[in-house]
């Protein structure tokens, strides 16, 4: 009887602990947090800001996935695509071959996309740009230090993007997959913009 007692109370420990992990307070499971990765799926949002309501891109620096070096400031006059991703990101992986189109298509217009790898290993993040035929650089962001930077607009998914217009000034921030039908025409209206 002592036994039954003591696995009942057991079972009901173990039921409060589970209850609890899965409350919906500020300590509440992320059901859209996966893996070891803790990939989190955007919001879908699209925060777009009218340039006299737009704050200036953070400094921007890194080593690119060649060994080059970047700095944004270094692109001022160009309307520069930051796109957050993962080799290990299966949203990342369906949207390559969309933002490969659009910085192919936009490119003349004085566009210039630069990708952001995150959370990944170089060589898996060499392997994916070269699966997907993509020609843009990539800044090697392991620790996710370039995200942090866009403190004013955090990109907080992966994958995400923010376009920065030609006078240096967060544009827009597209926390989502995205397709083609869905970022050309944001970028092809930020670079036909006048300064």
């Amino acid at each position: 009887m002592a036994a039954r007692a003591l696995h009942v109370g057991v079972l009901g420990l173990i039921l409060a602990a589970v209850l609890a992990a899965c409350s919906s307070g500020k300590d509440a499971v992320d059901p859209d947090a996966g893996g070891q990765q803790r990939f989190v799926a955007g919001s879908g949002t699209v925060s777009e800001f009218a340039p006299a309501d737009r704050d200036a891109a953070p400094r921007v620096t890194g080593e690119l996935l060649d060994g080059k070096k970047f700095d944004l400031a270094d692109h001022r006059g160009k309307v520069v695509v930051f796109n957050f991703w993962g080799s290990w990101c299966a949203p990342c992986r369906a949207e390559a071959d969309d933002l490969q189109a659009v910085a192919t298509a936009t490119k003349a217009s004085g566009v210039e996309f630069v990708g952001v790898n995150v959370k990944d290993s170089r060589d898996n993040a060499v392997a994916f740009e070269r699966t997907f035929k993509i020609t843009y650089p990539s800044l090697f962001d392991q620790g996710m230090r370039v995200a942090l930077k866009f403190r004013k607009t955090p990109p907080n998914a992966i994958p995400a993007t923010v376009v920065v217009d030609r006078e240096g000034r967060v544009a827009v921030v597209l926390r989502k997959p995205l397709l083609r039908e869905d970022l050309q025409p944001v970028v092809e209206r930020i670079a036909a913009e006048q300064p």
